[in-house]
């Protein structure tokens, strides 16, 4: 890590302290930012008309990176994770989650426990932070599981969880069915002043492998209607109210879930959501239409739970994230192995990798950039409290750590598969021209990821 990192003629955006200035500098001095200003120079260099390389022997010394037509940005922070390590690192590990976190502009990432064994003991949670401590590229906070195996029957030791660090209670990958352990997990959770984060779906109207309308009609496929997220999300809504406790709700992509959430909130409801760049961007006609494919394609890389929704829903998403309804945008990336999508679609994985490609989505959704990258910083860190983790994140403010994006908005790029860095291939935005490109992702002040030909 150098003593000094200079970050030059960007424009910077930082929600969180309201600043949006066209042409400026950060300064980064032993990880943290020291200065947010134009025409900085390091104070210990000042004085000097050429200040020195890096050392050879240490690595330490002064960087300059030139931003210019670039925004610079704090870290992106994702809430929705699947690091899939332990059980199942042939789908990911944390090294290789995390390289491709960063590749993203992620700083930090929220790991969920859909892992095997599951995060619902302090063992498992101590090794995935080791594993993290070892070789992760970027921060890992980890998610603990709300019931043991999340089988939805008996309370995983929440106050086991919470000491080991866990920032919120989920069974992500399946809901918790039964509302009477749904309530007493809120209640239990808050006396740790943490967040239940559920995955909204009713067992009995589920089963389908895509979103229930005219696409999967004409594709001949079992569609999951709208009502299978909304009920969950209207009942967790209720019990949040009786409790007066803090439901999170988890990669919400219905108009009517949409609704329910921005009703809650004027009521006084704790209620905070998320939505992914994929919900935001893409509907279900995606399905049948696969780039480059010839007629109508089965496209399993674009299955996935919950399902790509209507044009309407996908509106009715990005209305809400204007309008503060949406509190995040979380990237719910979900690698699997090429055998778990190169099949018939009704037997493929749900699910599809996002930390790569997030940014360019939530582009393509017209969404303004301001707002982007709002809910990708300070948005999740307000939404789940993380800043009494470690203060400052999501945030370019005097003593915060030195996590910063540099992205070019107007870049248009191509995914690829050799230059993907998660285990996982498993995208639908392949052939597709993206538009909005991570140029430069600094963690604690270390440079962890560069696009080629940047200049420095």
């Amino acid at each position: 890590m150098p003593d000094s990192l200079l970050i030059r003629n960007g424009r910077i955006l930082d929600p969180a302290n309201g600043i949006d200035v066209a042409h400026g500098d950060v300064l980064v001095e032993d990880g943290r930012i020291v200065a947010v200003g134009t025409g900085l120079t390091p104070p210990s260099f000042d004085k000097l008309r050429t200040p020195p390389a890096p050392s050879p022997s240490t690595g330490k010394g002064f960087r300059e990176i030139d931003a210019a037509g670039l925004i610079v940005a704090p870290g992106f922070v994702d809430l929705h994770t699947h690091l899939r390590e332990p059980g199942f690192e042939y789908k990911e590990t944390v090294e290789t989650g995390t390289r491709a976190a960063a590749r993203g502009g992620f700083t930090t990432v929220c790991a969920m426990p859909n892992t095997e064994p599951t995060m619902d003991s302090r063992a498992t949670v101590d090794f995935v932070m080791e594993r993290a401590r070892e070789g992760a590229a970027v921060r890992v906070f980890p998610i603990g599981a709300v019931t043991k195996g999340r089988a939805g029957k008996q309370l995983a030791e929440f106050g086991e969880l919470a000491e080991a660090g866990c920032i919120g209670f989920s069974d992500d990958g399946s809901p918790v069915g039964d509302a009477a352990i749904m309530r007493r997990a809120l209640e239990y959770a808050s006396t740790f002043g943490l967040p239940i984060i559920d995955h909204c779906e009713d067992p009995q109207l589920a089963g389908g492998g895509m979103h229930e309308g005219w696409v999967s009609a004409r594709l001949g496929l079992r569609g999951i209607p709208s009502a299978s997220e909304e009920n969950m999300v209207a009942r967790d809504i209720a019990l949040a109210r009786q409790t007066g406790t803090h439901i999170h709700i988890a990669h919400l992509s219905t108009a009517g879930s949409v609704e329910l959430v921005r009703r809650a909130k004027a009521e006084g409801v704790h209620v905070t959501a998320e939505v992914t760049p994929h919900h935001l961007a893409l509907n279900h006609e995606r399905v049948m239409h696969a780039p480059g494919a010839v007629g109508l394609a089965y496209d399993t890389n674009a299955k996935m739970y919950p399902p790509l929704r209507g044009a309407e829903d996908a509106a009715a998403c990005i209305a809400g994230l204007l309008d503060g309804t949406i509190d995040a945008i979380a990237t719910d990336h979900a690698p699997h192995a090429v055998q778990e999508k190169l099949c018939e679609f009704d037997e493929a994985a749900n699910g599809i990798i996002g930390l790569e490609t997030a940014l360019s989505l939530c582009l393509m959704s017209g969404a303004p950039v301001e707002r982007i990258v709002e809910a990708l910083t300070v948005g999740p860190v307000r939404a789940l409290n993380l800043d009494r983790c470690v203060e400052g994140i999501g945030t370019l403010s005097i003593g915060a750590p030195a996590d910063i994006v540099l992205f070019d908005p107007q870049r248009e790029w191509t995914e690829e598969r050799d230059t993907i860095l998660s285990k996982g291939k498993n995208t639908p935005v392949f052939g597709m021209t993206l538009r909005g490109r991570v140029v430069t992702t600094v963690y604690g002040g270390a440079v962890v990821y560069e696009t080629e030909g940047v200049t420095v």
